[in-house]
C-alpha cells in the first residue's frame, strides 16, 4: 500500500492577511489530512516542523516513499500585493509521475475553488522540494495568503481542501477514498484459515498477507464490504464477513 511523506510549510515569518501565516494553516491542514489518508489506507510520515525544507529533503530520501507532498501557499510580488488569485500546483517536467499526479490534483481542486480557471498545474526548473527528492514530488501553492478573498477561502475550507487532496492521492494510487472514523479492533473468524489481506478491496486484488484465525486487528475504515486493516505492518482491505468488532 502507498506511503507518502507530507511536508507542510515550516514558513511561519509568511503572515496571512488576516491573521495567522503559512505554517499554521499548512499545518492545520496536514492535520485535517491525515484522518483520510489512514482511512483510505495510505501511511505517512509527516516533516520536522523545526527543520528547513534542506532537512525536509533529506528526510524524506531518507525513507522510501511513493509520494513526497509539499503544502504551501503563495503571495504575490511586492508590486502585486493583495491583488493575486489562483492555485499552483508544481511538478518535475522530466518526470510523468510528478506530472501526472500534479494534473490530477489540479483537476479535482477545480471542483471546489471558486475559480477554477485559475487552477493549473506548472513544471518547475527551480522548487528543491520537487526536484531533489527521490519520491515523486508535487508542491501545492494553495492560493495567495495575502490575498483576502484566496486566504478566506483557504482558512473556511480547510476540511474539504483535505478531503480532495487526498481523493486526488488515491486517484493516482487507484484506491477508493474512504471516509475517515473511529480506529475499531476486530477479531478474525474464519473456518481456521487465514484471512487475506490485498492491495485493493476486491477478490481480484493481489493478497500482500494474511491473518490467522483469532487475530486481533486494527480497523482504520471501511468501503464496500472491506476493511481497512493494518497489521504486522502491513496495511490492506481484508473482507469485513470475517472480522467480528
Amino acid at each position: 500500500m502507498p506511503k507518502i511523506f507530507l511536508s507542510p510549510s515550516t514558513q511561519e515569518w509568511n503572515p496571512y492577511a488576516s491573521g495567522g501565516n503559512e505554517e499554521l494553516y499548512m499545518n492545520l491542514l496536514a492535520d485535517r489530512i491525515e484522518p483520510y489518508l489512514r482511512a483510505s489506507g495510505i501511511s505517512w510520515v509527516r516533516n520536522d516542523p523545526t527543520r528547513n525544507v534542506n532537512g525536509a529533503i533529506k528526510d524524506s530520501n531518507a525513507g522510501s516513499y511513493d509520494v513526497h507532498l509539499a503544502l504551501h501557499s503563495n503571495a504575490a510580488p511586492e508590486s502585486l500585493a493583495g491583488r493575486l488569485r489562483g492555485i499552483d500546483i508544481y511538478y518535475a517536467p522530466s518526470s510523468y509521475d510528478s506530472d501526472l499526479l500534479a494534473n490530477i490534483i489540479a483537476n479535482n481542486l477545480k471542483s471546489i475553488y471558486p475559480l477554477p480557471d485559475k487552477v493549473r498545474a506548472v513544471p518547475t526548473s527551480t522548487l528543491g522540494e520537487v526536484l531533489r527528492t527521490k519520491a515523486v514530488a508535487v508542491l501545492c501553492e494553495l492560493g495567495y495568503h495575502d490575498n483576502y478573498a484566496d486566504e478566506a477561502w483557504l482558512k473556511n475550507n480547510l476540511e474539504t481542501i483535505a478531503q480532495n487532496i487526498v481523493q486526488s492521492l488515491c486517484d493516482y494510487f487507484g484506491i477508493p477514498l474512504v471516509e475517515p472514523s473511529a480506529i475499531r479492533w476486530g477479531t478474525v473468524v474464519t473456518d481456521g484459515s487465514g484471512l487475506n489481506i490485498r492491495s485493493y478491496p476486491s477478490l481480484s486484488g493481489a493478497v500482500i498477507g494474511s491473518m490467522p484465525n483469532g487475530t486481533s486487528v486494527m480497523i482504520n475504515g471501511e468501503t464496500n464490504g472491506w476493511y481497512v486493516v493494518s497489521y504486522n505492518n502491513i496495511i490492506g482491505y481484508s473482507s469485513s464477513e470475517f472480522i467480528f468488532v
